[in-house]
């Protein structure tokens, strides 16, 4: 994949990505656990949007939760769950301080009593809207240290780290004999 240096140069993304892998504080020997790799990554990512996020009150965490509510209206745990790729449990754990704060609704399903109907309230929406400018500013901190078109990219392989092809590649490699 080519990406535009300043001033119209261009070099392969991997040549970006090899001298950033310089740029790492304390990188010495880096696991080659694609796992641990993604986890560590997604800390750090999760601690610069925190900080971001901090003057609204919110975490990176309960924030996406709050923008897929708003985006699929009212739904249940478990389709949240599904949407976020989360624990239902978790989920649930997390979606307490949310209700607590009065920022979602928590209803039985009146079509099915063993499910639970999430809905952000007014005040939830208002404090989504709150965050929209904090999280657009995290954005383009991500992009002008990682570059835009490098943004997209791994926006576009991350989405497909978590589709239902990937798990079932993945799936089907752990069954298949080998070494």
């Amino acid at each position: 994949m080519l990406i535009t240096g300043g001033k119209g140069r261009t070099r392969s993304s991997e040549g970006q990505m090899a001298s950033r892998k310089h740029q790492v504080a304390g990188s010495g020997e880096a696991s080659r656990c694609n796992c641990t790799a993604l986890r560590k990554t997604s800390r750090r990512i999760s601690q610069l949007y925190d900080t971001a996020l901090a003057p609204s009150g919110l975490k990176t965490t309960q924030r996406a939760i709050l923008a897929e509510i708003g985006r699929s209206e009212r739904t249940t745990v478990g389709e949240l769950a599904e949407a976020l790729v989360m624990d239902p449990g978790a989920l649930a754990h997390t979606l307490k301080p949310l209700e607590r704060d009065g920022l979602v609704a928590i209803a039985v399903d009146p079509d099915d009593r063993r499910n639970r109907l999430v809905s952000l309230t007014r005040r939830g929406r208002s404090k989504l809207a709150e965050t929209d400018a904090l999280w657009a500013k995290a954005q383009r901190g991500f992009e002008a240290a990682f570059g835009r078109v490098d943004s997209e990219a791994l926006r576009e392989g991350l989405r497909f780290l978590t589709s239902a092809d990937f798990a079932a590649t993945f799936e089907n490699a752990l069954r298949a004999p080998g070494r």
